[in-house]
């Protein structure tokens, strides 16, 4: 994926506090069980149910003040941000697994879509969908040429996310805490999702190299080592980084409107932030459709500084000088090229396969970091409530 989470902390109002200072003076334990806990703006707390004595559930409690101080007794996991006491191996588990199957599942569609941003396609590289290009692909090339780089591309994502979500999740809380303690702060959110890209990046972008070399059509490279050797020897290490900052400057705009409209769906199918499988899969789906779509034509220059194509074929009129062996270099560069090379439709090659591989994408990412915060919270909070029991 490319992709980080954003977690909401909005805190209770004056009366709410007062409410529950006031119950539990009153020796009244308020518990939530599994009930609706409205928000500060809508101005009361409910449904609450007393707990009977000795009774304990994993619950989650999205909604706390700044000034509340947990109790051994009081079930306090936070879902949404995972345990306080969670470790950065915690957070770089879950984000390790969501990242390799984010991107080895839909790899087959990613491997259309890099041939289909191809700006002078070979006759027998012309698709006129994802489906044909499949169908086509397995037909003259096998039925394993679709997934060809694909170990390269988990080796890459594994340590490249399991960064991403420990950076993110570490900055994130540190810099809401100290802009606005207690609650959401969407600066933080951003500030913490562009220093989390810088570190994803730059270990993904030596992997997305070796994995569009291998996916073009009549790739000249045997394998993974043979394409790294080759890349070595003819180009140098720089070939590695050459796409680094068309890389940071699509991902940024990317992560802002991903997170936007995740944030933003999740305020109308799951206001109260539970864990609900259904609101994050569809959630997640539409952001990375959307995400994906404006930011076409940024990949398009990433794949063509990727596997600088442009170098080995003449393009009308001379625009592009092959001919003297030079690499096209610089995000600059790459729209110049893609612009006289095919004008403005070239700049939304791939855009079908593109939103089709982030949906799905974005879906399975966020639904199995979800799931692994649900899973790990709620593994803490029993751990804790046996502890308790014991003493």
């Amino acid at each position: 994926m490319e992709g980080g989470f954003v977690s909401r902390r909005p805190s209770l109002d004056a009366s709410g506090v007062d409410r529950r200072v006031a119950a539990s003076a009153a020796g009244t334990e308020i518990r939530i069980l599994g009930g609706r806990l409205m928000t500060a703006s809508e101005g009361l707390l409910g449904p609450f149910s007393p707990s009977a004595a000795g009774e304990q559930d994993f619950v989650s409690v999205l909604h706390r003040s700044p000034a509340e101080t947990p109790t051994s007794a009081e079930a306090d996991s936070d879902y949404e941000g995972l345990p306080d006491g969670a470790s950065t191996s915690t957070h770089m588990l879950a984000g390790s697994v969501a990242g390799i199957m984010e991107h080895c599942l839909m790899y087959p569609i990613d491997c259309v879509k890099t041939r289909m941003q191809s700006l002078q396609p070979e006759p027998g590289a012309r698709y006129r969908s994802v489906t044909d290009a499949l169908r086509q692909i397995i037909r003259t090339e096998g039925v394993w040429r679709p997934i060809r780089g694909v170990n390269v591309l988990a080796v890459g994502a594994g340590p490249a996310h399991a960064l991403y979500f420990a950076c993110y999740e570490k900055i994130k809380f540190s810099l809401s805490d100290a802009i606005h303690p207690g609650a959401n702060s969407h600066f933080a959110n951003g500030a913490a999702g562009c220093m989390a890209t810088v570190l994803h990046d730059a270990i993904m972008n030596p992997a997305e190299v070796v994995k569009q070399r291998l996916q073009m059509f009549n790739s000249p490279y045997r394998g993974v080592l043979d394409c790294m050797g080759s890349l070595l020897r003819r180009e140098g290490p720089a070939s590695f980084y050459r796409s680094y900052t068309t890389q940071l400057t699509m991902n940024v705009p990317f992560q802002a409107l991903h997170f936007m409209t995740y944030e933003y769906l999740q305020e109308l199918l799951n206001p109260h932030r539970q864990y609900n499988p259904s609101s994050h899969v569809v959630s997640g789906a539409l952001a990375g459709a959307v995400a994906a779509a404006a930011t076409t034509p940024l990949d398009v220059c990433k794949t063509l500084l990727n596997t600088q194509e442009a170098v080995h074929v003449e393009a009308a009129g001379g625009a592009v000088g092959a001919a003297n062996g030079r690499h096209i270099s610089g995000l600059g560069e790459a729209f110049r090229t893609v612009y006289r090379m095919g004008g403005v439709p070239a700049f939304f090659r791939g855009v079908q396969p593109r939103v089709i591989y982030q949906m799905p994408s974005t879906a399975i990412s966020w639904s199995v970091y979800e799931f692994f915060k649900y899973v790990l919270t709620k593994r803490q909070h029993q751990r804790r409530l046996r502890g308790d029991g014991d003493r």
